[in-house]
């Protein structure tokens, strides 16, 4: 049995990331930095579907938090294949008028708590397992406003590559997965409906993304049939950029 441990479980697409791993027969460790009910939710819905999953609390940059959640996953289904780190934080703001406390807050859950998560992963992640971040396609697209998010995004960019290339020899595959705008609260809170729908129609579909299509881009990529997809980030947007 495949072991996969997902931060950000309880929302958005980490919550479609753990139910779609879970039904395809993949234990899950639902990571969650506070919503208890959230998670608990989760796992009903995976196991009421016959899948296993346990909830794990922990603050993805502390490194204490993270060693337990692993050590969890490893006393409850025996080991780990497949880590998937969804967590993170954004907060907007034109770089003139950056509230540098906000800057702090959010480069310790996006910058420390991705490398935190993938020396736990590193670590601990059985040979022929998977490893995937995950950015934005701001990063790309470079929008007003998003500069601080998208600089914490571009480290975990930076380290996919470099990773992978360190993990030489154990089969282990580490990638990124960019989203663009896609229908969760993480993006849809503090927009105005005109703003939802310029957004919506900037990519040639037409449509804002789903929880589900990143969701399956990452059930692809950490499956066998996509072992050989290797360091890369893929940018998963409907053609925005």
């Amino acid at each position: 049995m495949r072991v996969a441990v997902v931060t950000g479980g309880s929302r958005g697409i980490g919550r479609a990331v753990a139910t779609k791993l879970a039904a395809q027969g993949t234990a899950v460790v639902v990571g969650y930095a506070g919503n208890t009910d959230a998670a608990e939710e989760v796992v009903k819905e995976i196991t009421g579907a016959g899948g296993q999953a346990v909830a794990a609390r922990a603050d993805v940059a502390d490194e204490n938090d993270v060693a337990a959640m692993f050590d969890l996953a490893e006393q409850t289904y025996g080991g780990v294949d497949v880590v998937v780190n969804s967590a993170g934080i954004m907060t907007l703001s034109p770089v003139a008028e950056l509230n540098l406390d906000d800057l702090d807050r959010m480069h310790r859950t996006n910058i420390r708590g991705s490398f935190v998560i993938a020396r736990e992963a590193a670590r601990r992640v059985r040979n022929g397992g998977a490893i995937i971040a995950v950015s934005t396609s701001v990063v790309g697209l470079q929008l007003p406003t998003y500069a601080a998010y998208a600089a914490s995004k571009g480290a975990v960019e930076a380290m996919t590559l470099i990773l992978a290339r360190e993990l030489r020899g154990r089969d282990i595959t580490v990638n990124t997965v960019a989203p663009g705008p896609t229908a969760t609260s993480f993006f849809l809170d503090g927009k105005d409906q005109e703003t939802i729908d310029r957004m919506a129609k900037q990519p040639p579909l037409e449509r804002l993304g789903t929880p589900e299509d990143a969701a399956e881009l990452i059930a692809f990529l950490t499956s066998p049939a996509g072992h050989w997809v290797n360091g890369q980030t893929v940018r998963s947007n409907g053609g925005i950029i």
